[in-house]
């Protein structure tokens, strides 16, 4: 697997008139695969993080493990959970209490091949610069992970340059 990004590829989009990043990334897997490893706790440490809780109850608290040790459970609301097609959510920042992410999971399996769809509601635009960056490492982490490749070699200073992609298209769609 080349591990070194090549381009970003995330794109803008208004959803219910708030502007929107959208990134996608396709697995030769079918959806319920690609479901367990965005879900399943055990497959999500591989490349994210991790959940605790009873998703039953619509809440949970995840951890990103990926950011070191002293990283901070935080809340997570589950707006919808349609097993293997949907998931949404949004994660109240426990730093900024008013910073909270809003995101989309959808997956579509034709012929073998599952498209995730992952979307983040932006109502500041000027977030773009280091939320696009971030969402390429980890969804490029995420294929990896799926692939069984090495995740440490999916190396986050290829991503920090992205910012000058994301930050003009959300700042100056024109």
């Amino acid at each position: 697997m080349n591990t070194t990004p090549t381009h970003a590829d995330g794109r803008r989009e208004e959803r219910d008139g708030i502007v929107t990043l959208v990134l996608e990334r396709t697995f030769r897997a079918p959806a319920r695969d690609v479901w367990a490893a965005v879900t399943e706790p055990e497959r999500l440490v591989r490349w994210i993080g991790t959940w605790s809780g009873d998703p039953a109850s619509g809440a949970v608290m995840f951890r990103m493990t990926a950011e070191g040790e002293d990283v901070a459970a935080e809340a997570v609301t589950i707006h919808e959970c349609d097993p293997p097609r949907r998931l949404e959510l949004t994660i109240a920042n426990s730093d900024d209490a008013a910073a909270h992410w809003h995101l989309e999971l959808d997956l579509a399996e034709a012929a073998g091949v599952t498209t995730l769809t992952f979307a983040q509601r932006l109502p500041d635009p000027a977030l773009a610069k280091d939320v696009g960056p971030g969402w390429e490492y980890y969804l490029d982490r995420l294929v990896a992970a799926h692939a069984g490749d090495d995740v440490a070699a999916v190396a986050w200073p290829d991503y920090e340059g992205m910012a000058t992609y994301y930050e003009p298209l959300f700042t100056d769609p024109s």
